[in-house]
């Protein structure tokens, strides 16, 4: 079985979002089950420079706009995952964010630019891009790659099916309909049952219509965007696809997130011997400035600023929490306003450390020294910093929706022994600062801690098994080529679904 897997980021070659570590780890783990795996990308100049064996595969001669378009194959620099690089350097050859211009905003041509990437993906997937490779499957992911579907089915391709990923609702490529010309889709594909969205065209929209099988990254994501609070305008579209829609959990690279062996921490631990992670946060308050107190409760949080992420609620509770000696470390970048409030706020030294920006290192070492993770998201599609934080033995407290749901079983107050972090419901300060004391009491239990932080240690958030998830999904739409894949990769009806609802 072939897959394709497009996308418009993957790490380490260019990062913005959780998209990135998705496409980076996934088509790894497919390939590992037994599934060839390609990875398909625009060639931004940081991918072409950081890739390796980087070498002119094909002439895709002229994709949309009248700009011609070359293919390169590569491999990741640290998977050796093969990849395919999307050349046309007037749409690509663009550093930093691979989205915005330098003042944050959109560029003016996203909608030629990504619209020639799906058309790639789709010429590639259905061997009529000059490679002598075609796929089963194209993978198409977001908005970014919305359109893939759309022109796969347009190219009338009998042998390659299509699976479209929803890794955010909230972002759904809408552009003014006069751009429809320069798409070279047929005006038909502008309609209700397609493309359109309120007078608008909406790449997302073109995924979920045109697609032949949906997926989002949590089965509780998954119902949560049949309804209008999180299907943006889309819930009706999402429900009548109801059968064709499954929610996968995603995975965590669980090497590069492994406190046994992760360079970028100060001492290495483990599940049976926590005293590194000790070691960990007494240099986290140090690097922080910090008082250095091992009985002060430590919360870290590494985030987008933004009102999705809950950040006002967080930053409404800090005078709180730093009254009680609560110590709090946050790292993120985004909306100024938050960056603003939390440059100025005014609380007692020793207590409260924000770093702004984001460093991967850091990252790091601020979820193994910490005790506890922030994660107070008003929506999760599914959330990997979580599963990081409980690999790391460092108990989440989060809000109860998508892929936190989803992830941590909540230590419920009448039974501190089971569990695996603190889950709350309403998205209020108070709800949110009850959490974080419910925490705090647990810990002053020193027995009953680090039973919940070996139990947490303990959750298998492998790729392995989101990778079988597809492997089912795949299997249904290209049975042929299923049965080349090893037979013990697929389950059968009724034993299970590795974190696969439909």
């Amino acid at each position: 079985m072939r897959i394709l897997f497009a996308a418009s980021e993957a790490y380490p070659l260019v990062k913005t979002g959780g998209l990135a570590d998705v496409a980076a780890a996934l088509p790894v783990a497919l390939n590992d089950i037994g599934i060839e795996t390609r990875l398909l990308l625009p060639a931004y100049p940081d991918a072409m420079d950081s890739a390796r064996d980087v070498a002119r595969a094909a002439e895709l001669g002229s994709l949309l706009g009248g700009h011609g378009a070359t293919l390169f194959s590569a491999r990741m620099p640290d998977t050796g995952l093969p990849l395919l690089l999307l050349d046309c350097p007037p749409l690509f050859a663009r550093r930093g964010n691979p989205y915005t211009e330098t003042g944050g905003s959109d560029w003016p041509d996203n909608h030629l630019r990504f619209a020639a990437l799906s058309l790639a993906a789709a010429r590639i997937a259905s061997g009529t891009s000059g490679l002598d490779w075609r796929a089963d499957v194209l993978h198409a992911n977001d908005w970014q790659t919305g359109l893939a579907p759309a022109y796969l089915r347009m190219s009338g391709a009998p042998n390659t099916r299509s699976v479209f990923t929803i890794h955010n609702m909230r972002y759904q490529g809408l552009f003014e309909a006069g751009v429809l010309a320069e798409l070279e889709l047929p005006r038909h594909a502008f309609g209700m049952e397609g493309l359109e969205f309120h007078g608008h065209v909406s790449m997302l929209k073109a995924g979920l219509a045109f697609c032949d099988h949906i997926t989002t990254v949590s089965p509780t994501y998954a119902e949560e965007i049949r309804t209008p609070e999180f299907g943006y305008g889309m819930e009706g579209l999402l429900a009548a696809r109801g059968h064709d829609l499954s929610g996968v959990l995603n995975g965590i690279d669980e090497r590069a997130w492994n406190p046994a062996t992760d360079p970028h921490i100060p001492a290495s631990f483990n599940g049976d011997d926590l005293s590194g992670k000790a070691a960990c946060k007494t240099a986290l308050q140090r690097e922080l400035g910090l008082d250095e107190d091992s009985g002060a409760p430590l919360i870290s949080m590494v985030t987008r600023l933004t009102a999705q992420k809950g950040v006002d609620l967080v930053i409404a509770i800090l005078g709180a929490l730093a009254e009680r000696g609560i110590q709090v470390a946050i790292l993120g970048a985004g909306d100024p306003g938050f960056e603003h409030h939390l440059r100025t706020l005014p609380v007692p030294p020793g207590r409260i450390a924000t770093r702004l920006g984001y460093d991967e290192t850091l990252a790091h070492r601020l979820i193994a020294g910490a005790d506890m993770f922030l994660m107070p998201s008003r929506f999760e599609p599914c959330g990997l910093t979580q599963m990081y934080a409980m690999r790391y033995g460092t108990l989440a407290i989060a809000r109860r929706t998508g892929g936190l749901a989803d992830t941590i079983r909540d230590i419920a107050t009448s039974d501190p022994t089971s569990g695996t972090g603190f889950l709350f419901d309403a998205s209020t300060p108070d709800s949110l600062l009850d959490a974080v004391l419910r925490a705090v009491r647990l810990r002053a239990d020193g027995t009953a801690w680090r039973l919940a932080q070996r139990r947490a240690m303990q959750q298998d958030f492998s790729w392995t098994k989101a990778a079988e998830a597809y492997l089912r999904i795949y299997s249904r739409l290209a049975p042929t080529a299923a049965s080349n894949v090893r037979a013990a990769t697929i389950e059968q009806p009724g034993t299970g679904r590795a974190g696969e609802s439909s």
